[in-house]
């Protein structure tokens, strides 16, 4: 090893224990900085984004299984809806055939029960499955258009009562044999249908029970006629006529749903133009009264004007103490004017107004009530109007809600009354059969400020019936001693 290699080492070795020195003091530097802490806090993180990783991964796999398991389920969601709406499909047809055949049934009960007692054997009692599918309408030549053909509801009730009709015809038809028979029996069907036309066609509101009675004696009269006639088909003719006036009755109360409800659009109409009537009596009444307190606010604005101006003379003390007492008391009666008049102006301008809430033991008994609506500045006036003639005692009020908008108050009071309404065809009764605690549930849902009077009071009823409980029995005794 030369000269120059050793010199070469020793340089190379001072290097290393210069770098050894400097990595000594940058440790000791980091050290006293927190490095190594900084390390183990690295370390530490790593560490954790590692097993973060793993549970990502894990939490990953269960989200795409339970994305399958909710795919599956879908599926078998899907296939369920689609097989409950074939089988809600099948109860519906199920249900109409059912309910056709307790229409049957019921004309084959009414017959029995209203025509004659007899054995009747099942077979002769049964419908098959083909008198189901056939159909052979036997009509009038000339068809008489019917009122409840106009309406959707009352079209698909008598359409479905024709079918009844002409089952149970066909039903008949197949138990004549001979030629005779079946020509007297097809007679016999065109005179019923034109029979049934006749009393639809002359069927007028009200006259209802008129018409079903005329059906009966139709039905009489051709039962009449079948005792007369051949002795061999008399019996089945007389259950065919019999379960053929259940169904006749029923095309007669489908085509009256017409008249009822016509006469329902009638009333509708008229209690439109009553309200009409009534709401311009009212402004009528409110301009009058509008007037009347303009009147009496420019009075009393000249009487204040007046005094104001007394103010300015030479007055003492006690005098215009005097005046300015005088000003305050005429300002507060003014004020009072002022709120009125605005009352009016508003009961003019809008939909404001009171809902009452009436009763009249005497007249129509308990749980009756009347909820209609006024505009009347003071709806007592209202009231006593309505009990001033047409009632024999006066109405007890137990409540008036005074709203905004009356009319939808009114409305919606009505539609949650309806289905207890008395008068079901007269929209303008406005009397409802319910309980009192229900009706002032039904007002404090619908308006919580509104104050409710449970109190029947019906006053003059009550001292009507104590009147006659103390005199009528003394009178009768006075009559007794004077025979």
């Amino acid at each position: 090893m030369g000269f120059i290699d050793i010199f070469r080492i020793s340089k190379i070795k001072a290097e290393n224990e210069e770098l050894r020195n400097t990595v000594k003091i940058l440790e000791d530097k980091m050290s006293s900085i927190g490095a190594d802490e900084y390390y183990q806090v690295k370390e530490k993180i790593e560490s954790m984004n590692s097993e973060a990783t793993v549970k990502l991964n894990n939490l990953n796999r269960d989200i795409a299984d339970c994305n399958i398991t909710i795919s599956r389920l879908r599926e078998e969601i899907a296939a369920l809806m689609d097989k409950n709406t074939k089988l809600d499909k099948q109860l519906r047809t199920n249900t109409n055939k059912l309910s056709r055949s307790k229409e049957l049934y019921k004309s084959i009960e009414y017959a029995i029960s209203n025509f004659f007692a007899s054995d009747i054997s099942y077979s002769n009692c049964k419908v098959s499955w083909q008198d189901y599918k056939d159909a052979d309408n036997i009509a009038p030549s000339v068809i008489l258009k019917l009122h409840c053909m106009d309406i959707k509801s009352l079209r698909k009730a008598y359409r479905e009562n024709e079918k009844q009709i002409d089952k149970l015809m066909d039903q008949y038809s197949s138990r004549y044999t001979t030629k005779a028979n079946k020509s007297i029996y097809s007679l016999m069907v065109i005179a019923l249908r034109a029979e049934l036309q006749n009393i639809l066609y002359n069927l007028k509101y009200e006259k209802l029970d008129k018409s079903i009675e005329d059906i009966k004696n139709v039905s009489s009269k051709y039962l009449k006629i079948a005792g007369e006639g051949n002795q061999s088909i008399a019996g089945t003719l007389t259950k065919f006529i019999g379960e053929l006036e259940y169904f006749f009755i029923n095309a007669v109360k489908i085509e009256y749903n017409y008249y009822v409800k016509k006469e329902q659009a009638r009333q509708e109409q008229l209690a439109i133009r009553e309200q009409m009537r009534q709401e311009a009596e009212e402004r009528k009444a409110l301009e009058a009264e509008r007037k009347k307190i303009e009147a009496e606010e420019a009075k009393y604005n000249a009487e204040i004007s007046k005094l104001q101006e007394s103010l300015t003379a030479d007055l003492s003390d006690d005098e215009v103490a005097k005046l300015q007492t005088r000003i305050l008391e005429l300002q507060s009666q003014l004020s009072d004017v002022v709120i009125k008049k605005e009352e009016i102006s508003n009961l003019q301008n809008g939909k404001a107004g009171n809902v009452y809430i009436i009763s009249n033991l005497g007249s129509f008994g308990e749980n009756v009530f009347k909820v209609g609506m006024t505009r009347r500045l003071d709806p007592q006036d209202r009231v006593n109007e309505l009990g001033s003639a047409s009632v024999p005692f006066k109405f007890d009020v137990h409540s008036f809600i005074f709203s905004n908008d009356a009319v939808g108050l009114e409305n919606k009071l009505h539609e949650l009354l309806n289905n207890k309404r008395l008068n079901k065809v007269n929209m303008r009764k406005e009397f409802f059969k319910v309980s009192l605690d229900e009706l002032e549930e039904m007002v404090t849902n619908i308006e919580p400020s509104a104050e409710f009077n449970k109190t029947m009071l019906a006053e003059e009823f009550r001292q009507s019936q104590s009147t006659d409980e103390n005199y009528t029995s003394d009178l009768l005794l006075e009559t007794d001693d004077d025979e």
